[in-house]
């Protein structure tokens, strides 16, 4: 009997005990974050859709030959206007740099036709119109240096600058794709991909640099890049996503990936692409109405996609359903973190403790590190901000809550009953934040997470 007495009161001590532990312990509701976070999304070409998808990136090209004029001279305007013009929207660009382009002749500088660089004309019959191609001797050494050297001189104006988003390698093959179908023969050899490949490792420490094609060491033309810190990015999304078994299929995105032994690169690069043009709009469709389309949701869910360029949502107004569908299914694209619960607790010697717990609901992980900040807020507005120590990195899907443990220094603030919030800011002016998956989202101050009231005396 005095065994049994015992131990039932050293449960209600440990109970006891746990509840103090957990006073100030507050459980917050979730709700769905907004489709057009940051470095996630739906993103169209340039330009100024108003009333058609939310979004918080922009796409475009540029000509290698308006930003290098000469051997080792640079002209940024061209992209200083598109980052500038998408930057006043509050919108990152995600980029490509192009030296050929089916249909167009002004990829290649004039000073290297000028210096003897050849180029190939001719036809390609397989689109849809037949377009006019021109494509450089890739085994040009002028050629192979002028790239090498722009690289280097690109990453080291622009890597880390907030206005970007992503850039896609480019430079190689049509668009920047990386192939010269159906001239697959013109296209750059593995020793100028590999040189390509290591100037934008060199070049680039911050800004992700994504690659068209997932690779191995037993491709048959394309050097092997899974190893390397690259993102990929799909641009026949939707269309030739998913593995299918089928022989003539080995090209789909998946199915290279696989082959690659690169399935885990989202888990640290980050995944993007461009939905199929066949299958703009459509997609989003309870019944997309052709058979080569692909389902979005398993498609997202496969590659872990954080970002996709489209048309379809943006060219024309959506209908309804259409764009009901759309939101539902852009919004499980990337991350999505949700703050579970905070523990504020007492204030002793003008010091606060506070706790916050975090889990991310989505498909993939935050990829820029972004900082994290503390609020007093006061009938809508900012008393005063306190650096946080959380991170957004890393945190995958899945993984164990991440607990930011911090102490905010509020001597000097004056008395009164305040709100504690919690924002991951955007360090591009007027770009967005990063929003969280909770009701108080947004509650008392554009931005901020509201946490939980606090009475300083």
């Amino acid at each position: 009997m005095i065994h049994r007495f015992a131990i039932a009161m050293a449960v209600l001590a440990f109970v006891a005990v746990d509840s103090r532990a957990q006073e100030g312990r507050r459980v917050l509701e979730f709700a769905p974050a907004p489709v057009d976070n940051p470095l996630k999304g739906l993103v169209p070409y340039s330009g100024v859709w108003k009333d058609r998808f939310p979004h918080s990136m922009e796409f475009d090209y540029l000509p290698l030959a308006k930003l290098v004029t000469g051997p080792e001279t640079y002209d940024w305007k061209p992209l200083e206007t598109l980052l500038d013009a998408c930057a006043a929207r509050g919108h990152q660009v995600v980029f490509r740099i192009y030296l050929e382009y089916p249909g167009k002749t002004d990829g290649i500088p004039a000073f290297l036709l000028k210096d003897g660089l050849k180029v190939h004309k001719y036809r390609d019959t397989t689109s849809k119109p037949p377009e006019d191609c021109v494509t450089p001797d890739y085994a040009d050494a002028k050629l192979r240096k002028v790239l090498s050297k722009f690289i280097a001189a690109f990453g080291k104006k622009y890597d880390g600058d907030p206005r970007i988003g992503f850039i896609t390698a480019g430079l190689l093959g049509h668009w920047g794709e990386w192939h010269n179908y159906p001239k697959e023969e013109l296209f750059a050899d593995r020793v100028l991909q590999t040189e390509v490949m290591d100037a934008y490792e060199a070049a680039f420490k911050v800004t992700p640099v994504l690659l068209r094609y997932p690779t191995g060491k037993t491709h048959e033309s394309l050097a092997p890049n899974a190893g390397r810190k690259f993102g990929y990015h799909d641009d026949s999304f939707a269309w030739g996503t998913l593995d299918t078994g089928r022989e003539d299929d080995s090209w789909f995105y998946m199915t290279q990936l696989k082959e690659a032994g690169a399935l885990d690169k989202w888990k640290t690069q980050p995944i993007g692409g461009e939905i199929r043009p066949e299958s703009w709009g459509k997609v989003f469709d309870a019944k997309p109405g052709v058979a080569e389309i692909q389902d979005f949701r398993k498609c997202v869910q496969a590659t872990h996609a954080s970002w996709l360029m489209d048309s379809g949502m943006f060219e024309k107004k959506a209908t309804a359903a259409r764009r009901k569908r759309a939101e539902e299914e852009v919004r499980r694209m990337g991350y999505e973190f949700h703050v579970g619960a905070v523990t504020i607790g007492k204030i002793a010697d003008g010091k606060l403790p506070v706790s916050v717990e975090l889990e991310n609901r989505g498909l993939a992980p935050f990829y820029a590190d972004w900082p994290v900040e503390y609020g007093l807020l006061m009938d809508g507005k900012t008393i005063r901000t306190f650096k946080g120590t959380g991170k957004l990195t890393g945190l995958l899907p899945g993984d164990k809550v991440r607990v930011w443990n911090d102490t905010l220094d509020i001597t000097g603030v004056a008395a009164g009953q305040y709100q504690l919030a919690v924002r991951v800011p955007n360090p591009m002016p007027k770009g967005h934040p990063v929003r969280f998956a909770n009701k108080t989202q947004d509650a008392d101050a554009p931005g901020w997470l509201t946490l939980g009231a606090v009475q300083l005396r």
